[in-house]
């Protein structure tokens, strides 16, 4: 286990799990926060035994960048062409490992993005979801990225331009979550979907997520062509030869991840 003052990274089985440690400030983006996700992620895909991802907050989930200190939280280094932020929402779509966000409190402003940047979402029913910037007049410039490609338009735009709150069975109906429960039954739902993933084939996955993300931005023929192509270099695997020997056999199958 890594344990900092900003997150702390550890296995639970074949789950990482990522933790938000800034209770005091709900949780709250800085640049050590960024990091330590980060941190996690590329923990997490060096690390075989990793199956599955859990980004979760102690407390709230995320409230967003630390205004604390004015400005700081949307000051910008003009010698790097990217930003941390945006870097790190870079790196969790390029990831081949599948992520689940644990909402367990408040998510707000950049939280929405952390969630975003998930596959899948477990919140408690109490949570309150939110994209406030136009309070402090910004704008949820790189949540916007992954968000649109999740929620219905008419409903990101709502959000976006009037900067109010919503609850927890707003984001389920609009496709930001997978299952809202009882704040005493979040832990387990979110073992049970973990439970649902770490016994499938790891190759299937792993190449899945890759052409989920390949195909995201291509026309249907495109991907198409794209997808019909990779099943067949995936059925040359060893875990879809084991996978139709054990279906046939009828027994549970032995993945190798290869």
């Amino acid at each position: 286990m890594t344990d900092t003052t900003a997150v702390i990274i550890e296995k639970r089985g074949q789950a990482l799990w990522i933790t938000i440690n800034r209770p005091e400030k709900r949780n709250a983006l800085n640049g050590e926060v960024i990091a330590g996700i980060a941190r996690g992620y590329r923990d997490a895909h060096d690390d075989k035994d990793v199956r599955i991802i859990v980004l979760t907050g102690a407390g709230e989930f995320c409230a967003g960048a630390d205004l604390q200190n004015s400005g700081a939280a949307f000051a910008i280094d003009h010698s790097k062409p990217n930003v941390d932020y945006a870097d790190l929402l870079r790196l969790s779509q390029n990831a081949t490992k599948p992520a689940i966000a644990r909402v367990g409190g408040v998510c707000m402003a950049g939280g929405m993005g952390l969630l975003c940047m998930t596959d899948m979402a477990v919140a408690a029913d109490h949570v309150i979801f939110g994209l406030p910037e136009v309070k402090v007049g910004v704008f949820p410039m790189q949540v916007l990225s992954l968000l649109q490609s999740i929620a219905p338009s008419r409903l990101v735009n709502e959000w976006a331009l009037t900067g109010e709150p919503f609850d927890a069975k707003a984001a389920l109906a609009a496709g930001l979550l997978n299952y809202i429960v009882p704040t005493a039954e979040l832990d387990a739902k979110v073992d049970w979907l973990i439970g649902r993933i770490v016994d499938k084939s790891p190759t299937a996955i792993r190449r899945g997520k890759y052409a989920m993300r390949a195909i995201a931005s291509m026309s249907f023929d495109e991907s198409i062509a794209y997808t019909e192509s990779q099943i067949a270099l995936l059925a040359m695997t060893e875990d879809a030869k084991e996978g139709l020997k054990a279906f046939s056999e009828k027994r549970k199958p032995v993945w190798t991840g290869k």
